[in-house]
């Protein structure tokens, strides 16, 4: 009677609604991933190739960041706001920091960017702080 019992333990129902839902839903899933993809696919396509990656570029980001919070660059329809001061000082900062670490590690060409960068910003904080 216990070898019966056993029997009865090991024997596994399926359950053929459950496997079809399963694979329903598995259906709905890939198609939603392939729908991601493409949208994500569809954004890069919009701005385009990125620019390398490099040591202008890095400039040329943080710069770009302290210009729009000072309020020199603005965005085509987008309204009207006061120039963020700490923030546009934190990417003037930021681009000071690179500048002390990178002494003697930059190029020549690298250096007068850095350094011109660097000065622009500046003048531009003090006209439009005083």
């Amino acid at each position: 009677m216990a070898e019966e019992e056993k029997k009865k333990e090991k024997k596994i129902i399926v359950d053929e609604d459950w496997k079809q839902q399963a694979k329903k839903e598995k259906e709905v899933l890939a198609a939603q991933e392939d729908a991601d993809k493409e949208k994500a696919k569809e954004q890069s396509e919009e701005h385009g190739p990125l620019p390398q990656g490099n040591f202008a570029a890095l400039v040329s980001m943080l710069t770009t960041q302290a210009l729009f919070a000072l309020g020199l660059l603005k965005i085509k329809g987008q309204e009207e706001k006061e120039p963020d001061l700490a923030l546009a000082k934190y990417n003037i900062d930021m681009l000071e920091t690179l500048e002390e670490k990178t002494k003697g590690n930059l190029t020549s060409e690298e250096e007068l960017v850095l350094s011109n960068t660097l000065n622009e910003l500046r003048m531009g904080y003090v006209k439009i702080a005083g």
